[in-house]
């Protein structure tokens, strides 16, 4: 049995999952965080945090580098860790940096720093000839206007650091490239207390549908899992209302999301560990958007499960651990799985969602759930703003994603008046 050292984590679906595939695999772990009260917050109904359960829960300053490394190595000396892992974007370099401080198994800090941070991966990735949209940096308001008109509109606008679709929009002219300036200037320190690099990522607009790429990198071998379909939302906003997998591609198009992505893991030097590569299959082939070195986030690692029986929590943990992870196919039955989001049509209190005894007596649902009467819903501007989702399995075919988005589209959302 290893004992796992997990630092701060996502509150969504991957907080539960985590723990779950951690003791599933027959370990046991200690979780650490700055804000034990970011957790009680966010408890699942009534019960309280799975990450809460774990063998010790401690609280230490995670945003100060050296301190957090001069205590976790004085909690490994009392407690014996054999790896240490998160799931939240925002500690993926301070994980692999602890690891390495205390000579546990994971990727190089340098390789993880370089995936979360987007304009040091796109560098990378065009250094290496990975394809991707044209871009440009920017510090400042001047270098933004100078470097629009050189990419020509419309293009993208992303913040370097954030995640779930933080910021990221469309933009169409200068006026609206302003606008989208100023609103990341005016968020400096991320939801983590943590501040923020202020420098904006300019992106050619990408034609073309989404998809991910689910792989597991083993000492340097890159293993693909699948590809997952994505569906969007909500422009100028770039908002996931949607995950199917497997994707449906012809086999072509397939193997060369899959070489683009098995490239981008290379080219970024993440030798170990499980990475969720975002691209967007553009009429001259696919192009890489970004890559995640943590397993998918909105629940795509169940879809994944579900279909195949590689359960990617679990293998994090098991690859944390520095064990060897199975990655054998089982025959579950179940042919496509898919997830689709409620979104807000607008910000305001909700007082209820209908239409859920519909979900509760479908066979075919595997998991749904709505927010209650009384949340305060924001404007869907982020995969952050969700209130509610249906998950779905279809043991015939590829039906399963125009399933869940036929039964999310049927639920109605009433606000206060």
């Amino acid at each position: 049995m290893a004992h796992l050292l997990v630092i701060e984590s996502w509150v969504g679906a991957m907080s539960t999952l985590l723990p779950r595939a951690i003791r599933d695999a027959g370990h046991r772990f200690t979780f650490l965080t700055r804000d034990l009260h970011h957790y009680l917050r966010t408890a699942p109904s009534a019960r309280s945090h799975p990450l809460l359960a774990a063998d010790n829960v401690l609280t230490t300053e995670t945003n100060d580098l050296p301190a957090l490394l001069s205590h976790v190595e004085r909690l490994h000396d009392a407690l014996g860790f054999d790896g240490v892992l998160s799931s939240c974007d925002y500690y993926l370099p301070a994980v692999a940096e602890v690891a390495a401080h205390l000579g546990l198994p994971g990727p190089s800090p340098e390789a993880v720093r370089r995936a979360c941070r987007k304009d040091l991966a796109r560098a990378a990735l065009g250094d290496a000839g990975v394809p991707g949209p044209r871009y440009a940096l920017a510090s400042s308001w001047e270098q933004a206007a100078e470097a629009a008109n050189g990419l020509g509109y419309p293009l993208v606008v992303k913040p370097v650091d954030l995640c779930a679709g933080m910021y990221v929009r469309k933009v169409r002219d200068q006026a609206e490239l302003r606008t989208a300036f100023l609103a990341l200037e005016e968020f400096p320190v991320n939801a983590r207390g943590q501040r923020r690099v202020p420098v904006v990522l300019l992106e050619e607009l990408l034609a073309g549908p989404e998809v991910s790429v689910e792989t597991v990198s083993v000492d340097g071998d890159v293993h693909v899992v699948g590809v997952t379909g994505k569906s969007l939302t909500g422009e100028p906003w770039f908002v996931e209302s949607g995950h199917m997998f497997p994707a449906v591609l012809d086999a072509d198009l397939a193997r060369q999301a899959k070489e683009a992505a098995v490239s981008a893991v290379r080219a970024l030097g993440l030798d170990r560990g499980v990475a969720h590569t975002e691209l967007r299959l553009t009429p001259d082939g696919p192009a890489l958007i970004e890559v995640n070195p943590r397993p998918a986030g909105n629940q795509i690692t169940e879809l994944v499960r579900r279909v195949t029986g590689v359960d990617l929590p679990m293998v994090h943990a098991r690859l944390a651990a520095g064990q060897q992870p199975d990655l054998t196919f089982a025959d579950t039955g179940v042919r496509s799985a898919a997830i689709a989001f409620l979104l807000p049509g607008h910000a305001g209190r909700i007082t209820a969602v209908h239409g859920t005894d519909v979900l509760a007596a479908a066979a075919d649902v595997v998991d749904w759930s709505v927010k209650p009467g009384g949340h305060r819903a924001g404007e869907p501007t982020s995969n952050n703003h969700y209130l509610g989702h249906v998950m779905v399995t279809d043991t015939l075919g590829s039906g399963a994603g125009a399933r869940a988005q036929e039964l999310v589209s049927a639920l109605k959302v009433e606000y206060e008046r």
